[in-house]
């Protein structure tokens, strides 16, 4: 018998890449919810996960954390891989792990201070300073888009496309939508508009 892969998850978090992506590519896993943030909700995720980091994936006894390095995973053998042999490899790569470092970064800096901390300890200059910063990187997915290409690499919908579409998504999310440029804003409908989208944000809701 089989075990399913096992991904921990909270709504909206950045596992929702994960999730994303096994809707996109039809993989079966056993979806575990979480209360956001774990940390301070769910005491016994420890044991899975030391860091208290969403996501979690956990197949043939390994733990996975980074939710762009997941998405490899989901990806691998899918269309949604860009192979190594294809000429959009590196650029691809690239946006994986921009998704995080450069994008998802000052996002959750504006989360921590705007949701996480108690009102007294929220800090409205470090969110505008942040939106700024995230703006700015923000730049780097329009000029990608800007010559009319419908998706960022490879010609198809890729997991660069779930890992930045994620990014852009939060933002949104987080009031920050004025700073994504129009060619951005039409290719994250495209994204949101995907079937497979649509399904992990209802599977979300548990």
């Amino acid at each position: 018998m089989t075990t399913l892969p096992i991904l921990y998850h909270c709504a909206d978090a950045r596992s929702l890449r994960c999730l994303w992506a096994v809707e996109e590519a039809g993989i079966e896993v056993d979806l575990r919810l979480l209360k956001f943030p774990p940390r301070a909700f769910e005491p016994g995720y420890r044991a899975v996960n030391p860091l208290m980091t969403i996501p979690g994936w956990v197949e043939d006894g390994r733990l996975m954390t980074e939710s762009a390095a997941i998405c490899e995973r989901i990806a691998e053998g899918t269309p949604l891989e860009v192979r190594r042999d294809e000429a959009d490899y590196w650029d691809a790569r690239n946006w994986l792990h921009r998704s995080d470092a450069t994008l998802t970064f000052p996002l959750a800096i504006m989360i921590r201070y705007t949701r996480v901390e108690p009102e007294e300890r929220r800090l409205a200059q470090a969110v505008e300073d942040y939106k700024a910063f995230f703006g700015g990187r923000a730049k780097s997915i329009e000029a990608s888009l800007g010559d009319g290409r419908e998706w960022l690499v490879a010609g198809r919908f890729t997991i660069a496309d779930i890992a930045i579409g994620y990014a852009a998504f939060l933002a949104t999310t987080l009031g920050a939508s004025d700073v994504l440029g129009d060619a951005t804003k039409a290719w994250l409908d495209r994204c949101m508009a995907r079937d497979g989208f649509k399904r992990a944000r209802e599977r979300q809701k548990g």
